[in-house]
């Protein structure tokens, strides 16, 4: 049998520094911590990553290109199970790196990097979610009393994507808000993720085709997770 290759020290300290990051929350996660979980030296960490930052900065450059990836699928929706994978993948993903939204206003404080970079992803996200939605929603390309006019619909269309990152974004901070003690680690994922997925999803549904809308209801009866205290 083959033997795997040891890890090399670089991507060990990206692995720990997550977990811990995740689990504690970055500003309590020393850099002395992430050695000591290690077992290495402290200089032997900043020898690969001279400061905290550029820890944070490659971590987050990890997800940003997961994230780009993913949202290249939101072409391929075409139907609300299309949509339901496609969103609880984002959440997912977001919860493998869920330090970033539970200390957002913090590192955003301080770091360069993510003050110029994160409101992009956000706007990637807007667009892509956009164009789920555009895809999704009943035909209204004509104006009538039901139907606003095309310039109005623009503007609608345009709010209901932002009203979706908003709960992608601070999602997670709800959940911690009321359960600080457990939202954040990993047995409560499947519940959080579900919960999360629901209410992103449920913004479309006033916006969808009677036929769209009764799928959509019994993909979110079906898949809906406990609620919140």
């Amino acid at each position: 049998m083959t033997r795997k290759a040891p890890r090399r020290t670089a991507e060990r300290i990206l692995v720990a520094a997550l977990e811990l990051f995740n689990r504690f929350g970055e500003p309590n996660a020393s850099t002395s911590m992430i050695a000591a979980e290690l077992r290495i030296s402290p200089g032997n960490l900043y020898y690969h990553y001279p400061s905290k930052d550029e820890l944070i900065n490659t971590l987050f450059d990890q997800y940003d290109h997961g994230v780009t990836e993913l949202l290249a699928a939101a072409q391929d929706v075409r139907d609300v199970e299309d949509a339901w994978f496609f969103l609880h993948s984002l959440f997912e993903l977001i919860w493998q790196y869920r330090f970033f939204y539970r200390d957002l206003n913090h590192l955003l404080s301080r770091n360069r990097h993510l003050e110029t970079h994160f409101p992009a992803l956000l706007m990637r996200k807007k667009a892509a979610l956009r164009h789920v939605l555009d895809h999704l929603r009943a035909d209204a390309s004509a104006a009538t009393p039901d139907k606003p006019a095309a310039a109005d619909l623009e503007r609608r269309q345009d709010a209901i994507a932002a009203s979706m990152v908003v709960v992608l974004t601070y999602w997670l901070s709800y959940e911690y808000v009321l359960q600080p003690r457990s939202a954040m680690e990993p047995e409560n994922a499947q519940d959080a993720l579900l919960r999360g997925a629901y209410h992103v999803m449920s913004l479309l549904l006033p916006h969808l085709d009677d036929g769209a809308r009764m799928h959509l209801q019994a993909l979110l009866q079906a898949y809906q997770a406990p609620s919140l205290p």
